[in-house]
């Protein structure tokens, strides 16, 4: 941890939303002017993604655990930005668009499901935004998570984190259900394992729960909407933040206590409780950077 260099992680398994936290963080960096240096959880695999099929093809590989991401790579990354404001990045290419923006920026030929090469982080940001799978990771050889400042864990239940990945999955990566599903059965024990421990070294969850039925995730219709959920938002330590629960109840319409650690907000105010709720965290780990 580094009170001059903060490092801020948000972590969620694939199809849990954490681009809806990375997006309330753009918000807050924008209008308080942090120049954040966002780090992409992609970016550490260990393997591309032709690399990577074969894995899962001959050794039942899966994204969510050690053997196919560098935690060593990127806890020296933490641990550097948090004593020096600098470390190595590089980018994982999703899209051929990704692709000729890194490849026109870096004078490469890179194709999309590759790697760009290693990189420094530029000087003068203020502070490390790390957004994806392993922002908390802790196994026999690495601990990712102490050093970071601040973790936020997003975290649908199981189920509708599941509709919400097969969801996805067909519809922007033409996968089929049974290839999803096979997916997600692959990855348990990883999950498990690797993905769900973190949701216990995080400083606040934000857990989005339907009132709606998801009792079957396979044969789902729909995804339920933000109006069919409440989301549960825990703090681990309300008093390392500081934590405004009054002041919290006034300005999110419809939200209440449920234990003494955890406010319930209706799941359309997610996003603009997500603002509420940070953007004091990290103007007070800005000020206390001196």
């Amino acid at each position: 941890m580094s009170k001059k260099h903060p490092v801020v992680a948000v972590t969620g398994s694939s199809g849990a939303g954490t681009t809806t936290v990375k997006r309330a963080f753009e918000h807050i960096f924008f209008r308080d002017g942090f120049t954040p240096a966002v780090i992409e959880g992609d970016s550490f695999h260990r393997y591309d993604r032709a690399e990577m099929r074969v894995k899962m093809s001959q050794e039942h590989m899966s994204h969510f655990g050690p053997e196919a991401n560098r935690f060593d790579k990127l806890e020296e990354l933490f641990k550097s930005y948090a004593e020096t404001g600098t470390g190595n990045k590089r980018y994982y290419l999703h899209s051929q668009e990704e692709a000729d923006e890194h490849n026109a920026r870096l004078g490469t030929d890179k194709k999309p499901g590759e790697f760009t090469p290693w990189e420094e982080i530029p000087p003068g940001t203020d502070l490390l935004f790390y957004e994806g799978l392993h922002g908390l990771a802790v196994d026999d050889d690495n601990n990712v998570a102490q050093h970071v400042d601040l973790g936020v864990g997003v975290v649908p239940i199981v189920n509708l984190e599941w509709i919400q990945k097969i969801f996805r999955d067909n519809a922007e990566r033409g996968y089929s259900e049974e290839a999803i599903v096979d997916t997600i059965l692959r990855r348990m024990p990883d999950y498990i394992n690797h993905i769900t421990p973190q949701f216990s070294r995080t400083d606040i969850n934000f857990q989005r729960v339907p009132t709606v039925d998801t009792s079957n995730p396979f044969i789902a219709r729909d995804i339920p909407t933000p109006d069919e959920s409440f989301v549960v938002i825990r703090f681990k330590d309300v008093r390392k933040f500081n934590t405004d629960f009054p002041y919290l109840l006034n300005m999110i319409e419809g939200s209440f206590m449920s234990r003494r650690n955890s406010i319930v907000v209706p799941g359309g105010k997610m996003g603009f409780a997500m603002e509420i709720v940070l953007q004091p965290i990290i103007e007070q780990l800005m000020d206390e950077r001196g």
